[in-house]
């Protein structure tokens, strides 16, 4: 296999079941027919400049039908966020220079009226019912030679910190990456993935649809992400796989525990960013312990657990070239040393940026974006924005994005650190930490808190609970605790911190204080606001004070 429609074309002969919906299933077979019918209707219509179709559609199977046209047909599919809209789906669309766009009747009310007309025939709605009429009219084209260089789609990174980047995956790379993981996982026919996670990402596309298909194994599609559905599909359909990315992990743990959660056929369930927590309750719960990797969307850095990998490390590089480096000099940065109860002794000097030094090699580009490329790329080396440190044996450890440096007291502080901590807390289903101004200099520590259902939290004795963590640093308690229901999060369910940052302590939900030299926290009152904004006010730092604007 070279290409996305090798893949595809591998199961043109299959009885075997290739996708679940609901309650349908369609063999391989069946799955390249549906395929084919819309490559056809795709080169039928296709114009002058770049083949790129827009996929605006939920986890249903007409998404994976559409994947698999434009591999058949040479086309670029780009994968759109569907949780955009107006302004910012347009300007997604037209950035990636899409011909057409492909959605259902419940997204299309996203997309200006402006750019339904530009598109003209090339806007299909695939719940209409003149859109079955439209493909059946389209007539039987030859496919067209596709090569592993030729762009397969185009994915966008998660946008957290602004406008979200189109990165370019080509042929040659989705397989690469698919096979990689059919060998690794020892995928095979017999398996069966369930697919939760939005497919234009690429852990659902690759890990959750396209691997399996190559194995000869199915996928499970479910439109959208349920908690309380989890076990019962798994069960359902006998699910072996799972992928994961974010926050999931910390949500299934949050339903209530039965005796017979072990009742269950996974086998395998990987992903990225789960704590080290939820991976032991996962495992002691439900009887298959989480394989949890790191991986850039760019494809540079890819770091893997091994055996012997110590408890909060990511693991280790699959290259040497991967480094963690300090951007201001240029230079690797010292090893990360540890006190005796782990905590980390010499942060300020070891936490820096993960590098690959040859990773100019692998980056195949952002479309339309030589400025992104430039930030990532600088003398061969790929610069991937995040944050870790590396001990003596070479394990790394996340730190948390560039922009999660909290200057605590003169003390570069880092907010996974902080996180992994507070995640420990028998109540505490998710927690995100992000720097808040000080009044005075620097940043205070805020934490936002999902309880889990139908419990309390009693911040006396959080905080001794925090005080008595042997590697809760002294700078580490958070002067802010914003207690919530639930967290906003990303279609790929990661905390919205930006959001969370500008609104700071002016939140709907409760918000706890410890103010300065008091021992106990208390509610954050009006007053409280006046208060701070006055100081802050006298101390010439209200330009700081963006929230509530």
């Amino acid at each position: 296999m070279e290409t996305v429609a090798d893949i595809f074309r591998s199961r043109s002969q299959d009885s075997l079941p290739a996708l679940y919906f609901e309650d349908r299933c369609w063999s391989g077979a069946e799955l390249v027919a549906e395929c084919a019918a819309r490559a056809n209707y795709l080169l039928a219509q296709r114009r002058p400049g770049p083949f790129h179709v827009g996929l605006l559609l939920d986890n249903i199977p007409d998404y994976a039908f559409w994947v698999g046209a434009c591999a058949l047909a040479g086309a670029t599919f780009v994968a759109l966020n569907s949780t955009r809209k107006g302004a910012d789906l347009a300007r997604d669309i037209s950035h990636t220079e899409c011909q057409f766009l492909i959605t259902e009747s419940c997204h299309q009310g996203q997309v200006p009226q402006e750019t339904i007309e530009t598109l003209g025939s090339g806007f299909q709605v695939v719940d209409d019912p003149a859109h079955k009429d439209i493909l059946a009219s389209a007539n039987k084209q030859p496919l067209p030679a596709v090569s592993p260089a030729d762009i397969a789609c185009l994915i966008f990174t998660s946008g957290t910190g602004g406008s979200p980047k189109a990165v370019i995956y080509s042929n040659a790379r989705v397989v690469r990456n698919s096979l990689m993981l059919v060998q690794a996982q020892n995928l095979t026919a017999r398996d069966v993935s369930y697919v939760p996670m939005p497919l234009f990402h690429s852990t659902g596309l690759i890990m959750g649809l396209l691997a399996l298909l190559a194995a000869g194994g199915a996928a499970v599609l479910r439109r959208k992400f349920s908690v309380s559905n989890f076990l019962p599909d798994v069960r359902k359909f006998n699910v072996s796989v799972f992928c994961y990315v974010g926050k999931p992990l910390a949500y299934i743990l949050s339903t209530e525990e039965k005796p017979d959660d072990r009742d269950n056929t996974l086998r395998l369930v990987c992903g990225s960013e789960a704590t080290e927590v939820d991976i032991a309750r996962f495992t002691r719960r439900f009887g298959c312990m989480p394989v949890d990797h790191y991986g850039s969307s760019e494809g540079c850095i890819t770091i893997l657990r091994t055996e012997g990998t110590p408890a909060g490390s990511l693991g280790v590089g699959v290259s040497d070239q991967i480094r963690v480096m300090n951007p201001a000099t240029g230079e690797e940065c010292p090893r990360a040393r540890f006190d005796s109860h782990g905590r980390l002794e010499n942060g300020n000097e070891a936490i820096g940026e993960l590098v690959n030094l040859a990773g100019e090699t692998l980056f195949e580009g952002y479309w339309n974006n030589p400025a992104g490329r430039e930030q990532r790329i600088r003398n061969g080396a790929y610069w991937s924005g995040d944050l870790a440190y590396r001990d003596a044996k070479g394990f790394f450890y996340f730190a948390g994005r560039d922009t999660e440096w909290l200057r605590v007291d003169g003390e570069n502080l880092s907010v996974v650190q902080i996180e992994q901590v507070l995640a420990r807390h028998p109540q505490i289903a998710i927690a995100s930490v992000y720097g808040v101004p000080d009044p005075l200099v620097g940043d205070r520590v805020m934490a936002a808190l999902e309880i889990l259902p139908g419990s309390t939290l009693d911040l006396e004795e959080f905080k001794s609970f925090l005080e008595a963590q042997e590697d809760f640093g002294s700078k580490w308690m958070p002067t802010f605790i914003r207690i919530s229901r639930r967290l906003p999060t990303t279609h790929t369910n990661k905390v919205l911190k930006r959001n969370l940052k500008q609104e700071a302590w002016e939140s709907d939900d409760p918000v706890w204080w410890l103010p300065p030299r008091e021992e106990h926290y208390r509610p954050f009152s009006a007053d409280d606001a006046k208060a701070l904004r006055e100081l802050f006010t006298s101390r010439g730092r209200d330009h700081l004070l963006t929230h509530g604007d």
